[in-house]
């Protein structure tokens, strides 16, 4: 049993309610503190997760209600430019369908979920500094507030506070090489069969899939050596992103027809592709990283919101078993960096096609492709050993 009680989370998004959730669990007491005055309802475009990714969330009773907000999308296709099919695969046997959804609608489903379970949540908390002491770690807001406890969890993003308190020389995120889009379109323009998602690469990439609605959503990349902000990318009109992206996928089966059928006010313009190249340090004193903070592996895995859940219920196991959180945070980091490294590598060489810096990744089997990714388990009941064990 640990000796660790009570903890500050920082980041009220995926990853910081989670993670607030599995510390309960683990009889954990945890307040999650969100820079941001409320919610992030109407923020962020679609993702998905993978069987992985819900059945972590299965333990932290929320798999429920995030299927409900989502859509099964169990098939996948790979094609190339030219619309040939390339591979196929239809889910493992025994595994829950990977679920699309919207950001804010997961964002929303777990939030209400962590209330429900009396997670404490406080707005307008945005973290400047921690003063570490014999008793614990004291988080100082920008507001002048203070809040104590045994740890201190770093679930703030990919811009992380936590994480350049941790590390002042900790690396800076990684520019992909490319803008992300994404859209809509009403009229029936290329096959998609419900539950299926379409991945087709060449000397530009796109996918796509067929929403219960019956619209088809798209996602796409505009390479640009120079990166823009955001806000950079929101002051450029919609109807120029999409005479760039038609000009881009001239010729491409099918993203020439889908591109024609969207119209402006449907684009979604999701911004530059990052990643977070390896992380050398995890923790440093009473505080640790989870979720994107520590491990983001860009959109192009398919496995963000994944692997953040996963991480949240591997450390609070780890902070459940183990005599302290010197100890908890040195088996958590074991357990999580090599897997993580893993998913974040192949992601980044799926950026670098998709970047035209390298041609169409190659297609390993179904089974290479996503059987370790998907099947990875969690046993929330099994005791964490400890390093000499």
């Amino acid at each position: 049993m640990g000796t660790v009680r009570t903890a500050v989370v920082i980041g009220g998004g995926i990853g910081g309610t989670v993670t607030a959730m599995a510390l309960a669990r683990a009889g954990i007491e945890a307040t999650v503190h969100e820079a941001y005055p409320g919610g992030a309802d109407g923020v962020g475009a679609m993702l998905s997760l993978a069987p992985n990714g819900l059945a972590a969330l299965r333990i932290v009773g929320a798999e429920e209600a995030v299927r409900a907000v989502g859509h099964p999308v169990p098939g996948v296709v790979m094609a190339d430019g030219a619309g040939n099919r390339l591979a196929e695969f239809h889910g493992f046997p025994g595994l829950p369908a990977t679920h699309a959804m919207a950001r804010a609608d997961l964002h929303r489903a777990l939030t209400e979920q962590a209330l429900a379970q009396g997670v404490k949540i406080e707005y307008g908390r945005r973290l400047v500094g921690a003063e570490e002491d014999l008793d614990g770690v004291t988080a100082v807001f920008a507001d002048g507030g203070t809040a104590h406890a045994d740890v201190l969890i770093g679930a703030d993003g990919i811009r992380s506070t936590v994480r350049t308190l941790i590390d002042p020389a900790a690396p800076g995120l990684e520019y992909a090489g490319v803008l992300g889009f994404g859209g809509l379109v009403a009229e029936d323009v290329t096959p998609a069969e419900p539950g299926t998602m379409y991945f087709a690469f060449g000397r530009s990439f796109i996918g796509w899939w067929r929403l219960p609605d019956g619209q088809v959503c798209w996602f796409a990349s505009l390479p640009r050596t120079d990166p823009l902000t955001w806000a950079e990318v929101q002051r450029i009109p919609a109807e120029q992103w999409l005479a760039r992206l038609r000009e881009r996928y001239a010729d491409h089966v099918p993203g020439e027809r889908l591109l024609a059928h969207t119209a402006p006010d449907t684009l979604m313009a999701t911004g530059p592709m990052e990643r977070m190249p390896s992380v050398p340090h995890w923790h440093r004193g009473r505080l640790v990283l989870v979720g994107d903070a520590v491990h983001a592996p860009s959109s192009s895995s398919g496995q963000g919101a994944s692997l953040a859940v996963e991480s949240a219920v591997e450390l609070a196991r780890c902070l459940r078993d183990l005599p302290d959180h010197a100890a908890a945070f040195g088996a958590y980091e074991r357990l999580r960096r090599s897997r993580v490294q893993l998913i974040g590598g192949n992601a980044a060489a799926t950026n670098r096609a998709k970047a035209g810096q390298a041609g169409p990744p190659a297609l390993p089997s179904p089974e290479q492709m996503f059987g370790p990714v998907h099947r990875h388990h969690i046993d929330w009941h099994a005791a964490v050993p400890g390093e000499a064990q």
